[in-house]
């Protein structure tokens, strides 16, 4: 899997935070976005940036670690980290991955993290290509799974025309719809065919089959104009060809 996981870290004690840090810091898959001491710095987190695990404790000033996931719709992936046992049913209840009890081991961690990846594996987009010439081949059937609320959608490649950012969720814009996906626009650019698609903004990915034209600072495809970052201007510049 060449994604890496992106973690938050929410719990009020500084040292089981240093513990924490330290696990993920030795996993190659994992990469710490943020660590913050309560529930209410970590809304302001998931509103600004993409995170996909939280490693959160359930006993926190203000608002306990229960009832910040209720308020989470949709919510990323959590592993609870707590002192407390009797939390156990409330927190699989809300479909937690694990229920870590302090202190934690890293070879329970690991284990945790593990159960992680394996789903987090069955229910990307994964995109199994053995070469090139073959993944041209088989382009027309090539489809990506999304979860789009609740259920997982099935999305063919070659019916995407682009996708934008809207900060946590994704939308896709096809042909004939418009799904809106609980998904990062850096991980799902991770799983796509770069012969077939490119990013061309911090928020913008497009289908290059459907370009009808493009100059230094717009792509239009099919009457719609996508604007060009200037961070990737060197790159659609190198896909593209010269303007």
């Amino acid at each position: 899997m060449n994604t890496r996981i992106k973690c938050l870290i929410v719990d009020d004690e500084p040292l089981a935070r240093e513990i924490i840090e330290n696990y993920i810091s030795r996993i190659d898959h994992l990469e710490l976005i943020a660590s913050c001491a309560n529930a209410l710095e970590a809304f302001n987190i998931i509103a600004d940036k993409s995170i996909d695990l939280i490693f959160l404790d359930i006993q926190m000033p203000d608002l306990t670690g229960i009832d910040f996931l209720k308020d989470l719709n949709p919510s990323p992936k959590v592993i609870f980290t707590t002192a407390y046992s009797n939390y156990a049913v409330d927190a699989f209840n809300l479909e937690a991955i694990d229920y870590l009890l302090k202190p934690i081991e890293f070879s329970r961690f690991l284990k945790s993290v593990n159960k992680v990846l394996k789903l987090y594996k069955s229910t990307s987009a994964l995109l199994e290509l053995s070469n090139s010439n073959e993944a041209e081949t088989n382009y027309q059937d090539l489809f990506i799974y999304l979860k789009v609320e609740k259920k997982m959608q099935k999305i063919f490649l070659k019916n995407i025309l682009f996708i934008e950012s809207l900060k946590n969720y994704i939308k896709i814009k096809t042909c004939d719809r418009e799904i809106i996906a609980y998904k990062s626009i850096s991980n799902i650019e991770n799983v796509l065919p770069s012969t077939h698609f490119l990013r061309v903004h911090r928020s913008f990915i497009i289908g290059i089959d459907y370009i009808d034209a493009f100059s230094t600072t717009e792509i239009e495809l099919k009457g719609i104009k996508i604007p060009v970052g200037r961070n990737y201007k060197a790159s659609v510049k190198e896909k593209l060809g010269y303007f």
